[in-house]
């Protein structure tokens, strides 16, 4: 079952880095949406087409135990040594990578050196989601390799409409020819049409001044196809002759195919940079972090009972919760039936194989601050719980650890309660993919009374 990494990479650059890193930058968080999603598929490209892939598999893993995800943000300044080798293994000489940063930002109408730094973020999430992947899936080099062809084909599709890397000699980096626009023409011809004569063709030997030259009635033409290749039209002679008759189709047909080529061109979108969350599946398995999941989720305002509002997405915990909270369900429930009814968090993930909560959890921790103290009558657990690969004893002790690192941080006597379940309650066989395990790994909270 092949796996499209490229949503698990989306996931580290989530709408708050994009924030954060248009703050750090001093660039509009459009310009850093838009150069981020020209800047993924050629990262993506350069690994998957690098001729070093034994020491980029050894490199990867290197920075995905080195907790590069942690902070994603900290590769901004391009200090980090593992990067900067990444760099130099995927791109080689510093013409590519200058060609490279020059077209996206005039694309995204940035500074290049915004573009730099988004380069290290964007490279920095890459290796880290790609080494956490191949470490959790005990990948070898060639497994690994294959991994990243794998990904060409999605390459393609990822590209933002109206931006192509084939003026930089990259388009086959994406699996197949990365086409211009259909309505390329030919080159124009330097003698008006009116004058135009039946002409030799140019052969591979040098033509003798007395030698006779044979008659050809038309020069071979050439038709574009929508990928970017060629081939000959056959000319038809038996009516004269006449460039017209060539022409004239000719045209046509380019006129034809620019026109379809725009309407696919309507409807293809962006690459939704801005509107990819990280959610969390906070506890895993011993050897990984909190797995981000790629989603597009749209944004709202809840609304507290004090008048407050909070900024959270549709559908999410804090929205479940208040309306939860606000309904006659809770009014009435008892216990029992409170015991049964989990809230799981969608945007809290922990460092590497650790119980360290990464910056941007902080956001729902903080929303959920509020929650509870809108209603200072309510009262929760934690519960934190990892899939069924690894140690079950392990997994046990990381999963307890983590859900009182979730208490300590809400620093609210409203928390009675935080304990990690494990593999327990996990459904999801140890062999299946990451992806089928995700939904086993969650920390989630419930009311009680």
């Amino acid at each position: 079952m092949s796996i499209n990494l490229i949503d698990l990479i989306k996931g580290q650059l989530g709408s708050a880095t994009v924030s954060q890193a248009a703050t750090q930058l001093g660039e509009s968080e459009s310009g850093i949406s838009k150069a981020i999603s020209a800047l993924l598929p050629a990262v993506v490209g350069g690994f998957a087409n690098s001729n070093t892939q034994s020491e980029l598999f050894s490199t990867v893993k290197e920075a995905a135990s080195s907790g590069i995800l942690s902070n994603v943000l900290g590769n901004l300044n391009g200090t980090d040594s593992i990067v900067s080798k990444i760099l130099s293994l995927i791109f080689g000489d510093g013409d590519k990578l200058a060609a490279i940063t020059n077209a996206v930002s005039s694309y995204a109408g940035i500074k290049t050196e915004s573009t730099n730094s988004l380069l290290n973020l964007v490279t920095g999430s890459t290796a880290g989601t790609l080494g956490k992947y191949a470490i959790d899936n005990n990948l070898d080099v060639s497994s690994f390799g294959n991994l990243l062809s794998d990904q060409k084909g999605l390459l393609t599709s990822l590209l933002p409409a109206g931006f192509s890397f084939a003026s930089l000699g990259l388009g086959n980096w994406f699996g197949a020819v990365d086409a211009e626009p259909i309505n390329v023409i030919p080159e124009p011809l330097q003698t008006p049409l009116a004058d135009i004569n039946p002409v030799t063709p140019i052969t591979e030997e040098p033509v003798i001044a007395d030698t006779p030259k044979p008659v050809v009635t038309e020069t071979p033409k050439v038709d574009v196809t929508r990928s970017g290749t060629t081939h000959e039209i056959v000319s038809d002679n038996s009516g004269g002759g006449s460039i017209w008759k060539w022409l004239l189709p000719l045209l046509l047909l380019l006129l034809l195919g620019w026109f379809f080529w725009k309407q696919c061109d309507k409807k293809a979108e962006p690459a939704a940079v801005t509107t990819v969350d990280s959610t969390a599946v906070v506890v895993d398995s011993t050897n990984t972090t909190g797995d981000t999941v790629s989603t597009t989720r749209e944004t709202l305002v809840v609304t507290l009972p004090s008048g407050k509002t909070l900024q959270a997405y549709k559908g999410g915990i804090e929205d479940q919760i208040v309306t939860f909270l606000k309904s006659d369900d809770y009014k009435n429930s008892t216990e029992a039936q409170l015991k049964d009814k989990w809230f799981n968090f969608d945007n809290l993930n922990f460092e590497f194989g650790k119980a360290v909560l990464t910056p941007e959890s902080q956001v729902q921790l903080d929303n959920l601050k509020l929650i509870l103290a809108e209603f200072p009558d309510a009262k929760i657990k934690i519960g934190a719980y990892t899939d069924k690969k690894g140690d079950e004893s392990v997994n046990l002790k990381l999963s307890g650890e983590r859900a009182g690192v979730v208490k300590s941080a809400l620093k609210s006597a409203q928390v009675i309660e935080a304990e990690g379940y494990g593999s327990k309650f996990a459904k999801v066989p140890a062999e299946a993919t990451d992806k089928e395990r995700e939904s086993d790994r969650k920390t989630a909270v419930r009311f009680t009374k």
